[in-house]
């Protein structure tokens, strides 16, 4: 074939067709060309990752008018429609066959409505072309993948968020392909298609859960490749706790839940993604990402001073959907800071008292307010986050917000009694990072049912082999910082520091515990002595028997949930069905015992 097809020889500039034609990657080009026929841009920019590659479409972004200088030089803001504000969980789906809980379309069908909408979306404007690397750029578990849009907020986010890797692709090396048009913001026509032969689709959408294509609509396709190849992509940040040493923790959390504040209380490998393999029988876990894409909503000094640091220095951040004071700063709901008179946000001019068509109060924020930051920007930040070799995962966590049954924290009896029932039995509130009703509770495992892309059972399977092929598993625990008493929530915001503390020692084998039917659960001494030793603050026999009284009533009722559900997916694994029968038989028998709740005293005294 030609090194260049017509389509792309008459939209590079001679300079970048050099750096294309370097890269000797006809697949690249087949690839380039295509997408070019199909959405007919004036131009192709390729963005290989210099200073001058960001100055350009950090310009472009703001001529376009897709982002907004700040009084701070290097912040912009960034407004998504106001029907665009979040996952859009109705127009995504899943190219081929059926998978429960998943949106799915016959692939020639979905292929057909999606490229149709794309044809000529591109028409009077620039095509820009990311080059990236999810993982450290010199690891040899990295994954390359290549963005092609008509946004420069796209590109100016992924430039932020992920490691620029174009000479890495160099040959005909394989790399995920994703496709972005903002189109006419036609909500209507809003696709987001996802072929999982490793091409993604999107259109009509700017915010970026739906038009980044390397964060949560890559994170379908590389969990499939991981379920495929014996491994693990999940949505889980990386986070280093210390104890005597640093024990590296993964934590599984839905969007909103606690995840980024709980990735801020230790040395900082990763907010929201992991990729985990087995390397010599241990679980070593890498960020795919090397940015973070934060809720920014109740973001405030006091319980998230880090962050708070972050927003407020001179490095490089891009606000969306906050409002914009006419002084040129940004404010956001849950700040801390007094609510501005008027300003502009995602619904235009705003104004304190403003209501919406249906007479409702529109806020001076969006609650999927979000922020976009580079890693570096923390002064947490573990600098094991590029070892090509990742690092060695230890526990696992997964956590919800649960206002009325489970405790803060827990330890399971053993691998597979946590990823069956801590990781695969999570139901959490649903939060503003999907569209819809808001504290609905809903089965969400692993916080993955969003992104899910292979048969739920056929994942659990992976996930359980996982786990017996290390010669040393992590440790699970399923945490929940919302339970809540007759007076409100039981939890401060700052006690999940001592949570993580009492893994770290049950680690070390420092602290111990009290079995229930549940797992285990943390002594009274030891907290009374981590909640003095970590937050210099006495800890109450009352607010320890108030949060760790075991609701087995409750408990009985959300398994007996799960299993309805596991027992309607064709492929469950038998072995699934039988931890759960088993944990029912715990419940019952302690049930009979106590009735419909214990404490831990009853259960130290039994």
């Amino acid at each position: 074939m030609e090194v260049f097809p017509e389509s792309l020889r008459g939209r590079l500039s001679s300079f970048m067709s050099n750096k294309l034609y370097q890269l000797h990657n006809t697949n690249l080009v087949t690839f380039l060309s295509n997408v070019v026929e199909l959405c007919e841009p004036d131009s192709v920019y390729l963005v290989e990752g210099t200073r001058e590659d960001l100055e350009y479409v950090k310009r472009k972004a703001l001529e376009n008018g897709e982002e907004i200088p700040l009084r701070n030089r290097n912040h912009t803001v960034h407004f998504d429609h106001p029907l665009d504000q979040a996952r859009a969980r109705e127009d995504t789906f899943i190219l081929g066959g059926k998978i429960p809980f998943v949106n799915t379309r016959p692939r020639e069908e979905g292929l057909k409505e999606v490229l149709g909408i794309l044809k000529g979306s591109m028409k009077n404007r620039e095509m820009l072309v990311g080059f990236y690397s999810l993982g450290p750029v010199n690891s040899r578990h990295r994954i390359l993948a290549v963005q092609v849009t008509d946004s420069a907020y796209v590109i100016h986010s992924e430039m932020m968020l992920y490691r620029s890797a174009f000479w890495e692709f160099s040959g005909n090396v394989d790399f995920l392909r994703f496709v972005h048009s903002r189109g006419t913001q036609d909500i209507k026509r809003r696709r987001i298609a996802i072929d999982l032969g490793g091409t993604v689709y999107s259109v009509n959408t700017t915010y970026a859960g739906n038009s980044v294509g390397l964060k949560k609509l890559a994170l379908r396709l590389t969990l499939n490749m991981a379920v495929n190849g014996g491994w693990l992509s999940e949505h889980m940040a990386i986070i280093g706790i210390d104890g005597e040493r640093t024990h590296y923790v993964t934590a599984s959390f839905p969007s909103g839940s606690g995840k980024t504040s709980t990735s801020m209380l230790g040395k900082l490998i990763s907010d929201d993604l992991a990729f985990i393999r087995n390397v010599d029988g241990k679980a070593r876990a890498w960020n795919p990402e090397a940015g973070v894409f934060g809720i920014i909503h109740g973001i405030n000094p006091k319980d998230d001073p880090i962050i708070w640091e972050v927003l407020h220095k001179d490095d490089e951040v891009i606000f969306s959907n906050v409002l914009l004071k006419p002084d040129g700063t940004v404010y956001w709901d849950g700040s801390g800071e007094p609510e501005p008179e008027k300003g502009v946000n995602f619904t235009g001019e705003w104004w304190k008292g403003k209501r919406d068509g249906e007479g409702k109060p529109v806020p001076a924020s969006h609650p999927n307010a979000r922020f976009t930051v580079r890693l570096t920007s923390f002064r947490n930040l573990d600098p094991r986050y590029e070892d090509p070799e990742g690092v060695e995962v230890e526990a696992m966590i997964f956590g919800v917000k649960d206002y009325n049954t489970l405790v803060p924290i827990a330890e399971a009896f053993d691998w597979a009694h946590g990823v069956v029932t801590m990781g695969a039995s999570m139901e959490s509130a649903r939060t503003s990072a999907v569209l819809g009703k808001s504290d609905e509770m809903e089965f969400n495992p692993m916080a993955l049912l969003d992104f899910i892309s292979v048969s739920l059972g056929k994942y659990l399977r992976n996930y359980l082999d996982f786990g017996r092929r290390l010669s040393k598993s992590p440790r699970i625990y399923g945490a929940n910082y919302f339970l809540k008493g007759e007076k409100g929530f039981l939890n401060s915001k700052e006690d999940k520091r001592v949570w993580l503390r009492w893994i770290a020692e049950r680690l070390e084998d420092k602290a111990g515990s009290i079995l229930t039917p549940i797992g285990y659960i943390p002594r009274y001494d030891d907290l009374r002595r981590l909640f003095s030793h970590v937050l210099g603050k006495d800890y109450s026999r009352e607010s320890y028997e108030a949060q760790f009284t075991i609701r087995l009533k409750a408990y009985k009722e959300k398994f007996k949930r799960i299993k309805d559900i596991y027992m309607s997916v064709d492929d469950t694994p038998a072995e699934v069905i039988e931890i759960l029968d088993k944990q029912l038989l715990e419940i019952d028998k302690y049930m009979r015992e106590f009735g419909d709740r214990v404490t831990p005293s009853q259960l130290e005294s039994s």
